[in-house]
């Protein structure tokens, strides 16, 4: 794991060593500056010789400039280190996000992602910072600390290893509980995140049903939680505080008795034990900032795993070496295949699929929920890989192609539809970043989207928001259908995706498909038989399993799924057209 992360740190390791470099430097400056003191006192102020005073101030005052200086340029170098390790880590998570697959995408919530590219990306931040300067400084000054006091007084350093010993073993007890308790702060976040995430996401929903209370008691929960549990961590941690003013005192105490009764049979100075007094002080600072550092470490710990994990993460469905570039036609075959999910451990969602459509044909497919339609189409573009039997476009097994090829020659107008926050153009560019007006204006045509756009005071150049929340069901649909037309794809997939339009637009949009773009395969999932009726061949699945393939006619015949569906549709008046008619 720290392997993993380490490797990320690149162009900042100099830096990263830097900071080290002038911690230590800032620590030996530091600490000599109390020696220094004993020399002032001792052969300056004891024996009246201000020119001592001056001399030995003068070293002083150079030490605390030369710390003051490593300090500064410390913290410049380990922010600097840190700031990048943390923006090296984000941009592989992000970049190795964008190259999963939609199985590998299936082993982590939205909100963990989330969580995991913001929240515990920023305590390894902090955290690699704290060990860039605390986890160096703290034993650099312990250490240098315990030697200056055994070279001043041998006799006297016991007390402060006593001193050390007894707080160093009450800190790991502290620290050993309130770590557990800050583990189980971090994995309740992700049950916040994903609260808040769908709250926000489902705001209209919450609003229409009147559910604002049940939402607010559900976040008061998830926070509760983590309040809770961060006192509990923080109860423990406030007890290092009085413990070392403890050890403080008692160290000052056993100094102030000890120190005087050798001052007095003269085997200890004055300035000595001035000295040993800025030295307790600084052994036990050390060791409260290396408590704090581990906690942060350990904190950080979980937070290291989890992005551990993305970016060990590697994508299941890669483009193999020398891989076909171009598509030669729009022709798909099923042969013999089988598909599960959970990496196809899990129970089949499709069984023994075996389809031949032909380049340029409309094919329709019709199922109930859950019977697999849109794990079928998932297949043709790679999202996902058939556990069994082969999927091939235009005469080559779809495994054979470059993946960026194969999902040009896909165009896939997904169940739900998504634009992102820009202008109804850049929206439509997703399709092809090159496209001209013209080609964008006659995709839109295609797709009847043109019809509402024109109406927009800013016609192409008008603001989507975020999800397009300032269009409707039916524009959002169009729009998507648009943007997917713009690839000028081999093969066009409708999963549902005019399920928003009315039907009078439906019409429009399938007579434009079969007037327009021929020699496209165009593939349409539909609940309304009415929307696929005219297509050449229409595929009825039930339970994951093709159970007709045929034409609209031929299927009323020998199809009783599809017969009953076309009856219930007319007889219930839930065919549009026929109402529209």
């Amino acid at each position: 794991m720290l392997r993993e992360l380490a490797k990320h740190i690149k162009e900042f390791k100099t830096a990263s060593l830097l900071t080290v470099v002038f911690i230590l430097g800032e620590v030996v400056f530091e600490l000599l500056i109390p020696y220094m003191m004993t020399f002032i006192i001792d052969r300056g102020v004891m024996k009246g010789d201000y020119s001592a005073v001056v001399k030995y101030g003068s070293v002083m005052i150079g030490l605390a400039i030369l710390g003051l200086f490593c300090g500064v340029a410390a913290g410049l170098f380990a922010a600097k280190a840190s700031s990048g390790f943390a923006r090296n880590l984000r941009e592989a998570m992000f970049r190795n996000i964008q190259n999963f697959s939609f199985s590998n995408i299936d082993n982590f919530s939205t909100a963990s992602l989330v969580t995991r590219l913001t929240t515990d990306i920023t305590n390894i931040q902090n955290a690699y910072q704290m060990i860039l300067r605390m986890l160096m400084r703290a034993p650099a000054t312990l250490v240098f600390a315990l030697i200056m006091t055994v070279t001043i007084s041998g006799r006297m350093s016991i007390i402060f290893f006593i001193a050390t010993f007894f707080l160093s073993l009450a800190l790991i007890i502290i620290m050993t509980s309130a770590v557990r308790l800050f583990n189980q702060v971090f994995e309740k976040y992700d049950a916040l995140n994903a609260n808040v995430q769908e709250n926000i996401s489902g705001i209209r929903v919450v609003k229409s049903y009147v559910q604002e209370d049940r939402e607010i008691s559900k976040f008061e929960v998830a926070v509760t939680n983590i309040y809770r549990l961060f006192v509990k961590a923080e109860s423990r941690i406030v007890l290092n505080n009085p413990l070392m003013i403890l050890t403080v005192y008692a160290c000052i105490i056993a100094l102030s008795w000890f120190g005087a009764s050798q001052i007095t049979s003269g085997s200890l100075t004055t300035g000595a034990l001035t000295s040993l007094f800025s030295y307790v002080m600084s052994i036990l600072i050390s060791l409260m900032m290396l408590s704090f550092t581990v906690v942060m470490i350990t904190m950080s710990e979980a937070s290291a795993k989890r992005i551990a994990e993305v970016l060990r993460e590697k994508s299941d469905i890669t483009s193999k070496e020398n891989a076909c570039k171009t598509v030669a036609d729009g022709s798909i075959d099923f042969d013999n295949v089988s598909f599960s999910y959970k990496a196809g451990i899990g129970k089949p969602v499709l069984s023994d699929i075996n389809i031949h459509i032909a380049s340029g044909q409309t094919i329709g497919i019709l199922g109930g929920t859950g019977s697999s339609k849109t794990s079928f189409i998932n297949l043709i573009p790679r999202l996902y890989d058939a556990t069994a039997g082969s999927v091939y476009i235009g005469g080559k097994n779809v495994k054979d192609y470059d993946l960026k090829a194969l999902r040009d020659a896909v165009s896939v107008v997904l169940q739900k539809n998504e634009l992102f926050s820009g202008t109804i153009l850049e929206n439509l560019r997703w399709g092809n970043e090159n496209a001209t007006l013209d080609e964008v204006k006659r995709a839109c045509e295609l797709a009847c989207a043109d019809e509402f756009i024109e109406r927009m005071p800013e016609k192409y150049d008008t603001w989507i928001e975020r999800g397009g929340a300032n269009v409707s069901g039916g524009q959002k649909q169009r729009l998507c259908i648009a943007r997917a037309l713009l690839k000028n794809p081999k093969i066009l997939i409708l999963d549902d995706s005019t399920s928003a339009v009315d039907t009078a637009t439906d019409a429009k949009i399938r007579r434009a498909f079969r007037e327009e773009i021929p020699d496209i395969t165009k593939i349409i999932i539909s609940q309304r038989i009415s929307s696929i009726k005219d297509a050449d061949k229409i595929i009825v699945l039930e339970k994951g399993q093709v159970v007709g393939f045929d034409t609209h006619e031929k299927l009323l015949e020998t199809n009783e799924i599809y017969r009953s569906t076309a009856n219930a549709q007319a007889e219930g008046n839930a065919d549009f057209d026929k109402v529209g008619a």
